[in-house]
C-alpha cells in the first residue's frame, strides 16, 4: 500500500491533471480534496483532449473517484461534466464515483455576489473565476453552508435556503446593487440536482480508510498551486480553500499518518493567470513565446496566463510547506529552442539578497530577481523517453533545480500527451 499527493508548487496550472492521469494507473483510488470549478485539470489522451473541473483526473483510468468534505460543489456544473465525460465514453456511473455527504455546495446566491463584487472593486479586483468558491467557503466558516446531506432532506434544504436568503438579497440589492433571489429559482432545480447525485453520495472517510485497510493504493489530487493557498500563498490574491499537503488529510477525511509521499509539480518556467504578485513575470518577447508556445490559457477561465522564468525561492518554499518527497517537471518541451535560460535563485530586495518568500506583498512587489543562466537547447525532446537521452543542456537544467530544490525529480514531461513522459522514479513503489 503507498498514498501519494499531488499538488501544485506555483500558482496553479503547472500540469497536474496530465500527472494525476498518468499515475492513477497505479492506484485503486483517486481523491480530490479542496476547491471548486474555479480549477481545470487538462489531459490529452491518445490525442483528445479531455478537460475536468470538479471530478478527479483519475476518471479517464476508470479508477474509484472520490470527492472530499474539504471541496465545494456546483451540482450543476458537476452534472455537465459527468455527462460530458460519459459523451466521450467515461464511466461516471456512482460505481466510479463517490461524492461526501459532507461537501459543501455552491449555491446560486454564491455566484451572483461573487461576480457583484469584482465589478464593484473595478481596477482593485482580486480576479476571481466569478464561480462562487469564495463566498461559499465564507458560509462554510460562519456555519452557514448548506452541505449534500442537507440537500437530501427537502423540508432541511428549505428551511436553510429560506433562513439564509433574506441575508443574502439584503446583501445582493441593498450593498452591492444587484438583483435579488426567489427561493424557487432555487428550490426547483436542486430538487433536481438531488435526485441526479443521490445515488454518488457516501461517507468518503469510511470508504478510503476501508481502501486503506485492503491493502489498496490511493493517489490525493490537489487543485490550484502553493502559492494559492487561502494561508500561505500570496493573500489576498489566492483561492479560499488550503492547497498545501496537508489538507489532502482534512479535506478527505484520514488522519495524516496516512500519507506515504508528496510529488510537488514544478512548470519549467512559471505562469499566473490573474492579478498577483509575479516576481520573475517576463514583458518582452520571450514571455510572449513561452506563452504562445505554451498555450498558456486557463482551463477554467480561457485567460491568457503571465509568463515567466522558474523561480526556485517559491519552489523552495512549496518544498518547505508541503513536505515534497519527489518533483514532477512538466512542459520541459515549451524551453527548446531558448539559447538561454534563467532560473531565479533568490531576490534582491533594497540591496540585501534573500532566499526567503516575504508575507509582505509591498516587499514581494519590490523585490528583483536574482538569475542563475543557463545554455538553452534546439533539439526537439517530445519523443525522448530516457533521462540519460535529454540534450546534456536540458540535462544540466533539471540537475540544477534538484540542487537548488534539494528533491530528486520523478517524472519529466515532454509534451502533452500520456506518452510523452519520463519516468525517473515511479512514486507508488
Amino acid at each position: 500500500m503507498s498514498n501519494i499527493v499531488i499538488v501544485g508548487t506555483q500558482w496553479g496550472d503547472e500540469g497536474k491533471g496530465k500527472i494525476v492521469d498518468l499515475l492513477a494507473e497505479y492506484a485503486d483510488a483517486v481523491v480530490r480534496f479542496q476547491g471548486g470549478n474555479n480549477a481545470g485539470h487538462t489531459m490529452v489522451v491518445r490525442g483528445e483532449k479531455f478537460i475536468s473541473h470538479l471530478i478527479p483526473s483519475g476518471i479517464l483510468q476508470g479508477k474509484t473517484c472520490f470527492i472530499g468534505n474539504g471541496m465545494v460543489i456546483d451540482p450543476e456544473v458537476l452534472i455537465s461534466e459527468l455527462d460530458s465525460l460519459y459523451r466521450k465514453g467515461i464511466n461516471t456511473g456512482p460505481g466510479n464515483l463517490k461524492i461526501s455527504f459532507r461537501a459543501h455546495l455552491i449555491m446560486p446566491y454564491h455566484k451572483r455576489i461573487d461576480l457583484a463584487r469584482e465589478k464593484m472593486k473595478g481596477d482593485q479586483r482580486i480576479g476571481t473565476t466569478g464561480r462562487g468558491i469564495g463566498p461559499a467557503y465564507e458560509d462554510k466558516a460562519t456555519r452557514r453552508g448548506i452541505r449534500f446531506v442537507d440537500l437530501m432532506d427537502p423540508q432541511t434544504f428549505r428551511e436553510k435556503v429560506s433562513k439564509i436568503l433574506e441575508e443574502k438579497n439584503f446583501y445582493l440589492k441593498g450593498y452591492l446593487g444587484a438583483e435579488p433571489m426567489q427561493i424557487e429559482e432555487i428550490i426547483e432545480p436542486y430538487s433536481r440536482f438531488a435526485a441526479r447525485l443521490a445515488p454518488y453520495l457516501t461517507d468518503v472517510s469510511v470508504a478510503l480508510n476501508q481502501t486503506m485497510k485492503s491493502g489498496k493504493n490511493i493517489l490525493f489530487e490537489g487543485a490550484q498551486g502553493t502559492h494559492l493557498d487561502i494561508d500561505h500563498g500570496t493573500y489576498p490574491f489566492v483561492t479560499s480553500s488550503n492547497t498545501v499537503a496537508g489538507n489532502a488529510c482534512s479535506g478527505s477525511g484520514l488522519g495524516p499518518t496516512a500519507i506515504d509521499g508528496v510529488n510537488g509539480i514544478v512548470k519549467a518556467y512559471c505562469t499566473r493567470v490573474g492579478q498577483g504578485p509575479f516576481p520573475t513575470e517576463l514583458f518582452d518577447e520571450t514571455g510572449e513565446a513561452l506563452q504562445q508556445k505554451g498555450a498558456e490559457f486557463g482551463a477554467t477561465t480561457g485567460r491568457k496566463r503571465r509568463c515567466g522564468w522558474l523561480d526556485t525561492v517559491i519552489l523552495k518554499n512549496a518544498v518547505r510547506l508541503n513536505g515534497l518527497t519527489g518533483l514532477t517537471i512538466t512542459k520541459l518541451d515549451v524551453l527548446c529552442g531558448q539559447k538561454t535560460l534563467k532560473i531565479c535563485t533568490a531576490y534582491e530586495y533594497r540591496g540585501k539578497i534573500t532566499q526567503e518568500f516575504p508575507a509582505d506583498l509591498k516587499v514581494l512587489g519590490d523585490c528583483k530577481p536574482v538569475y542563475a543562466t543557463l545554455p538553452g537547447w534546439t533539439e526537439d525532446i517530445s519523443d525522448v523517453r530516457k533521462f540519460s537521452d535529454l540534450p546534456q543542456n536540458a540535462q544540466d537544467y533539471l540537475k540544477f533545480i534538484e540542487k537548488e530544490s534539494g528533491v530528486p525529480i520523478d517524472i519529466i514531461s515532454v509534451g502533452p500527451g500520456r506518452e510523452a513522459t519520463i519516468v525517473v522514479n515511479r512514486p507508488f513503489k
